[in-house]
């Protein structure tokens, strides 16, 4: 099965820096979670900073391969798959930014009884982005991998789902105030909604990688 890029390295050289982009903003979120979970604020604020940055590159990367996409008139077969695939990759990262957005302005009160969960969802969520990503670098390059991948990132999308559930249960039946209830709640919603949307990725991959191998 051919390279999607063939003949076209500096387009495939700017979607590997789109992924790297990606990749990136993960393991901050990652980490940015975890140092607000050990109250470094000044840490959290670092990784926070650095997401925005990742994600303003990645915005600008994803319109320069749309524009050379259409004025080169590349890969035509695959045009309309690869820019759904830049946009739903990109609300990826748009929601990791969102989510450590929001902490960083609500600065929720997360009960220690809670760190081990909020953590558990927050590695599960990135390691399914981390996985997509990889599958993604497959469908370009090789697509008969793909499903290598694909099945990694519904594992982990399911795991951060329980973990988050169990996490809401333990939330709603800890003594806590009810409108507190309802802010953990919905960030551990935020939170595992990252994996959410990386098995959304994987799910039109999967049909992508079928129409390739027709």
């Amino acid at each position: 099965m051919a390279v999607l890029f063939k003949k076209t390295q500096k387009l495939e050289m700017k979607m590997d820096e789109f992924l790297d982009m990606v990749s990136q903003a993960g393991m901050a979120f990652c980490d940015g979670i975890e140092a607000y979970l050990h109250h470094n604020g000044e840490q959290f604020e670092d990784h926070f900073a650095n997401i925005r940055r990742l994600e303003g590159r990645a915005d600008v990367l994803r319109k320069e391969i749309e524009q050379q996409l259409y004025s080169e008139t590349l890969i035509p077969e695959s045009r309309g798959d690869v820019l759904a695939l830049l946009e739903n990759t990109d609300n990826v990262i748009d929601r990791a930014k969102e989510v450590m957005t929001d902490i960083s302005v609500e600065q929720p009160e997360l009960d220690s009884d809670f760190h081990e969960e909020f953590q558990q969802v927050s590695e599960y969520a990135t390691q399914a982005l981390e996985e997509m990503v990889s599958a993604i670098r497959n469908f370009l390059r090789n697509p008969i991998g793909v499903r290598d991948y694909l099945h990694k990132v519904y594992y982990y999308e399911k795991e951060a789902d329980k973990i988050a559930d169990r996490l809401k249960r333990k939330i709603f039946s800890s003594s806590i105030d009810l409108s507190q209830k309802l802010h953990l709640r919905d960030f551990a919603h935020h939170i595992d909604s990252i994996a959410d949307l990386a098995e959304d990725v994987a799910d039109r991959l999967a049909i992508y990688t079928i129409k390739r191998s027709v």
